[in-house]
């Protein structure tokens, strides 16, 4: 029996959450973290079994109120969105079981509001992936909007003009997809994805549709800051609390990203994307134009958090081309690059969470061998994100890219083939200036002497296990994809068979 409602208990889990959060916190202080990291911790086992049950026996569908769609509204667990429901609550888990130490640091006099808001952020982002019904996903895209806006508004000084940019560039998103879902349901009857999918095909060539399915892309384009859409991006992640910028940038753009599979393949599907519409070879197109650009405005910044915010447009651009190639191997180049680029930016965003509380800044510049070998693990473990935002093999992020690769050569798309491969190039150039700094860079004899104190207590020096363990089990989980794709391609072979 509760199988069978799991597609609500998850989002039901975090909604709750963020409301006992406060409520509990008047009878026990400092029980905020608690809450949030076992609430998680339920989320990522219930979503572990969700994804083996639906992969092992059949899709969940659940009517809330028991009305039936079209009138009631439906919750949809399939492969796709038990794969993405996962890939979220873990990042999740890992983040916050991460943000002690940080939040305490930065928001020492709002930890409980912190905390609660979070869980209503993640109970948005389940909702978005598990629903199935169009106007609902707009409500979850609201919940988890309002508040990744407050998130980034406490972080630092410039914060709130960043979060009020992503206010007003978010609701111009939102308006746009509510526009084209109004329109949809003018001609259908009906706001049910399944419904919808089985209307379409007999009126997709109307005006009302294309104007709808125009408005509805342009609108979650911008929420997944797709170029020349990613305007509030860079300020939003790098001004952000460490912990925001941690959980926001693995996992909130991909969201959006979902809902543009659902969109392109499973609603509208493939072939309306390339025969009637070309709303695929627009989304491609922008996406490498946001690849090159991106890589290039890395290339250019001296802070670690802004650097990593200007490679997120990059890495959102890979996922955007998977989709807009709208062939079977672009998807699954997609796919695996949602979960891959999911543990390779939660990685590297921690890590320049710890150098700001450990070193109080995380300023590329003042990189150099000292801080190597101050913090051993951590720059292990940034070695081995970097390495796999490259490309090389047997890193996670080598396979996405290769199968996005074969998606550009099954469609004889050499532009996109060449694009993929300057910007591989690119991603060598920002990361390996800061490996060259930490690995490489000398330092005087004094300095010398300075290293040796530090290395008698690494523990000490790398902020204690509380930062480092997220940390590690980021980058081996990136070496563990990378080991075992076949495994994972193979999922997402049977999404969509």
């Amino acid at each position: 029996m509760i199988i069978r409602n799991l597609p609500a208990i998850i989002p039901l889990l975090f909604l709750a959450a963020a409301l006992l959060i406060p409520l509990i916190n008047l009878l026990k202080k400092n029980s905020a973290f608690s809450i949030a990291v076992f609430v998680s911790l339920l989320a990522s086992v219930v979503s572990g079994y969700g994804l083996y049950y639906v992969d092992t026996n059949e899709t969940i569908r659940y009517s809330f109120g028991g009305w039936q769609p079209p009138i009631g509204i439906e919750y949809v667990y399939d492969r796709l969105a038990a794969f993405v429901a996962l890939v979220i609550n873990v990042i999740s888990l890992i983040v916050i079981t991460h943000s002690l130490k940080a939040v305490k640091e930065e928001l020492s006099d709002r930890e409980m509001p912190y905390y609660a808001i979070t869980m209503l952020l993640l109970c948005g982002l389940n909702g978005i992936v598990l629903t199935g019904d169009i106007f609902n996903l707009y409500v979850f895209v609201e919940i988890s909007s309002l508040a990744g806006y407050a998130l980034i508004a406490v972080g630092e000084e410039r914060s709130p003009f960043a979060a009020f940019r992503y206010l007003l560039i978010g609701t111009i998103g939102a308006s746009l997809y509510l526009l084209g879902v109004g329109f949809l349901f003018i001609m259908t009857g009906t706001l049910n994805m399944i419904n919808l999918a089985q209307i379409l095909p007999s009126i997709n060539e109307t005006p009302t549709v294309i104007v709808a399915v125009t408005l509805m892309v342009s609108g979650i384009g911008i929420k997944t800051a797709i170029f020349p859409m990613h305007g509030w991006l860079p300020d939003s992640y790098t001004y952000a609390p460490s912990t925001t910028s941690a959980l926001i940038a693995p996992i909130g753009t991909k969201v959006g990203a979902y809902v543009l599979f659902r969109l392109l393949f499973f609603i509208f599907g493939i072939d309306y994307f390339s025969r009637i519409l070309p709303v695929g070879d627009l989304i491609a197109f922008f996406a490498s134009a946001g690849i090159i650009f991106g890589s290039i405005m890395a290339i250019a910044q001296k802070e670690l958090k802004r650097m990593l915010a200007y490679s997120s447009v990059a890495q959102i651009g890979y996922i955007a081309l998977g989709i807009g190639l709208a062939n079977p191997l672009g998807f699954i180049g997609a796919v695996l690059h949602v979960l891959n680029h999911a543990f390779m930016k939660a990685c590297l965003f921690l890590i320049a969470a710890n150098l700001r509380i450990n070193e109080g800044h995380s300023d590329i510049s003042k990189f150099d061998i000292k801080l190597g070998k101050k913090y051993p693990w951590t720059f292990a473990a940034f070695t081995i994100a970097a390495l796999s935002m490259i490309g090389l093999p047997p890193m996670a992020g080598f396979f996405s890219k290769w199968y996005l690769v074969l998606a550009t050569i099954d469609s004889k798309a050499w532009f996109y083939l060449g694009v993929i491969l300057l910007s591989s190039l690119l991603n060598a150039v920002y990361f390996f200036r800061i490996l060259e700094r930490i690995y490489m860079k000398k330092y005087s004899s004094d300095e010398i002497k300075e290293e040796v104190v530090f290395a008698g207590n690494p523990n000490k020096y790398e902020g204690g296990l509380s930062l480092l363990i997220p940390v590690v089990l980021l980058a081996a989980g990136i070496i563990v994809l990378g080991l075992f794709n076949a495994s994972i391609v193979s999922l997402i072979n049977r999404m969509i068979s």
